[in-house]
Parts: C-alpha cells; sequence; structure tokens
C-alpha cells in the first residue's frame, strides 16, 4: 500500500540521531512531505517555531535521544539526572503543546514517540535515562487518554536492540562482546532500523486511529 501518508505534512525531531534518519526515509517514501528538524528544542519558543514551519502538521514523531551513560544511583550526578529530562521530557512537552490546539479544531492528527523499553524495564546503572524514558511513557498514557474523544492519536514506541547511528551503530553490533548482550533478547538478534520506523508509519496513519496513549513494545521480548 504505497503513498499511505501522501500529502502529509510531518515533523520528525532529532532527524539525524537514534530513529530520525529511518523515519524520514520511511516516511518520505511513503509520500509525507518531511521537515526534518535537527535544532535542539530547548525552550517552548523553540517548539513553536519549528511548528509554525508547517501550515498543518499532521503528524508528530517526538524522536528525542541523549546517549546514555552508566551510573549507579549514588554517583549519578544531578546534573546529568536534569541533562536527561532537558533532553527527552521538557522537549517532548513543548512539542505536544505547541502542536495539540491545531490537531484538537480539526479533530485529526497523529502523535508517535520514538521512546526506550528502558521506561519499562529496570536496568542497572541507568536510573537517569531509564527514569526519563518512564517519564515519556507516562506522559504519553495521560495526553493520549486526554484527547482520545476528539480523534487525536499520541501513542509512544517503547523500542531496545534495534540498529541506529546513536545507541547501536554497527561498531557496537559488529562487536563479539555483544554476543553476550543478547543473551538476554530472546529474538537473539538486534531489529533493523526500518522495522521500528514501520511500527511509527504504522501509528502514523488511520489504520492505528484505535490507539491512544499506548505502550508499544519493541525489543525483540526484552520486555513486554
Amino acid at each position: 500500500m504505497p503513498g499511505r501518508l501522501s500529502g502529509q505534512h510531518v515533523i520528525v525531531t532529532q532527524a539525524e540521531s537514534f530513529m530520525g534518519p529511518a523515519v524520514v526515509t520511511l516516511f518520505a517514501q511513503e509520500g509525507a512531505q518531511v521537515l526534518a528538524a535537527n535544532d535542539p528544542i530547548g525552550d517552548r519558543s523553540a517548539a513553536d517555531n519549528l511548528v509554525a514551519q508547517f501550515q498543518q502538521v499532521d503528524v508528530l514523531v517526538a524522536n528525542l535521544m541523549q546517549p546514555n551513560s552508566r551510573h549507579a544511583v549514588t554517583d549519578t550526578p544531578d546534573e546529568e539526572w536534569l541533562a536527561y529530562f532537558r533532553a527527552m521530557v521538557d522537549p517532548m512537552h513543548w512539542l505536544v503543546r505547541a502542536i495539540l490546539p491545531q490537531m484538537l479544531q480539526r479533530r485529526s492528527g497523529k502523535i508517535v514517540v520514538m521512546g526506550s523499553a528502558n521506561g519499562l524495564r529496570g536496568s542497572a546503572s541507568r536510573a537517569a535515562y531509564s527514569a526519563a524514558r518512564g517519564a515519556q511513557i507516562a506522559y504519553v498514557k495521560v495526553v493520549g487518554h486526554e484527547v482520545a474523544g476528539q480523534s487525536v492519536n499520541v501513542n509512544i514506541i517503547a523500542q531496545n536492540f534495534v540498529s541506529n547511528p546513536t545507541s547501536y551503530p554497527p561498531t557496537v553490533v559488529g562487536d563479539p562482546a555483544f554476543r553476550e548482550r543478547l543473551r538476554d533478547v530472546p529474538a537473539g538478534r538486534v531489529a533493523q532500523d526500518w522495522e521500528s520506523a514501520a511500527l511509527a508509519l504504522y501509528l502514523a496513519t488511520d489504520e492505528a486511529r484505535n490507539f491512544h496513549g499506548q505502550t508499544f513494545p519493541f525489543s525483540g521480548g526484552w520486555t513486554t
């Protein structure tokens, strides 16, 4: 079914990192006019200015990522804790708040957050990162339910072990030592980036109009 987003205006944030490249490529192939944004969303005005670049935004893909550093809880600096929320939680709220009014007015729109399964499963030495990812999931649940009756869909993909230039580049996946980590993944493999992008595409279409505030684990069984 080619052209599933034909005529749609889509914004993808952090288009050069995490899942940005795969999402931009696939959505463009499906006929969308994609605004591939790379500038940081450092405050509310930045989100407002980004959204204003399209007269109408049909789909927002909130692709937000801060590289995951590992510290025990007792060794996690306050600045690092705050940095994860500034990078992945605050911008999501500013973007959603900027884009929702127009979607609610026309009773149509999709918001897809590219999140992490670390927000669903405990993992040692990732307290700050996982807490921010968990906050994304909680936020999507609330907003998704809040706007469900107005035909706007807000959902999140909680992924892990998916190839991407930020978390799982070829240098990581190709390391023989990485095979040890895959023992914890029932599927026994790293998913291709286009597979996660395909799920995002589905959630951006009217085929997924009955999903509201839901979290979709995408991690080869690492979490469910």
